[in-house]
Formats: C-alpha cells, sequence, structure tokens
C-alpha cells in the first residue's frame, strides 16, 4: 500500500511543481516522498523511477502530439536517433525516471541521518 501511495503522491507533487519550476522539480518531489513516505530496499529507487518515468513519457507525448511531433522529430534527429519520436519520448522518462530515483535514494539517506537514535 505503501508503494501505491508514494507513486500517487510523486506524481501529484512533481505535477503541481512543475507548474513553477524547472525539470529538476521531480528530483525535489521524489525527495520529499522518499522522505515523507519509508520504503524498503529497491523500491525506494523504482517507485519513484517508475512514477517519474510514467510522468515524463505521458507528459512528452501530450506536449509533441499538440503540433504533430515537429519539434520532437527534430530533437531525434539531432541525437542521432533517425527521427524516432518515440524513442525520444522514450529516452526522456528513462532520463527523468533516473534523476527521480537517486533523488528518492537521497531523500532517504538524509531521512535515516536525521532520524533520531535510540540510545
Amino acid at each position: 500500500m505503501k508503494n501505491i501511495i508514494n507513486f500517487a503522491a510523486t506524481i501529484i507533487i512533481a505535477f503541481l511543481l512543475s507548474q513553477v519550476l524547472p525539470w529538476w522539480s521531480v528530483m525535489l518531489a521524489s525527495f520529499i516522498t522518499a522522505i515523507l513516505f519509508q520504503l524498503n530496499k529497491s523500491a525506494v529507487f523504482f517507485i519513484p523511477f517508475l512514477a517519474i518515468a510514467m510522468y515524463w513519457i505521458v507528459h512528452s507525448y501530450w506536449l509533441s502530439s499538440a503540433n504533430d511531433f515537429v519539434l520532437a522529430k527534430k530533437i531525434s534527429e539531432l541525437l542521432s536517433l533517425n527521427g524516432n519520436v518515440y524513442l525520444l519520448i522514450l529516452v526522456t522518462g528513462l532520463v527523468g525516471g533516473l534523476a527521480a530515483g537517486v533523488s528518492a535514494i537521497f531523500g532517504k539517506q538524509c531521512a535515516l541521518i536525521l532520524k533520531p537514535s535510540k540510545t
């Protein structure tokens, strides 16, 4: 249940922060949710990774489809993706997911450091 709550909270916070902050707002969102919702082991990385990857894939597809993928085709040519806009959207999601996953690990480590020790 914690995984689903963290997944949804990460997407919601990322969406809200992306309205006023640049691309790195997804890192802030995953950092915040990693502190608020303690996840175990590899879920700390993979839940925010999947949440932000899905968010960025859907968001970039939605923005690109509004203009028939004109800019996405040009950028995919620049990145040597042979004009494949879907591959560009996938790469976009992977980059966002990696940034969010690493940020969530950092948030978990900060929460562990700041947690009062039982002595």
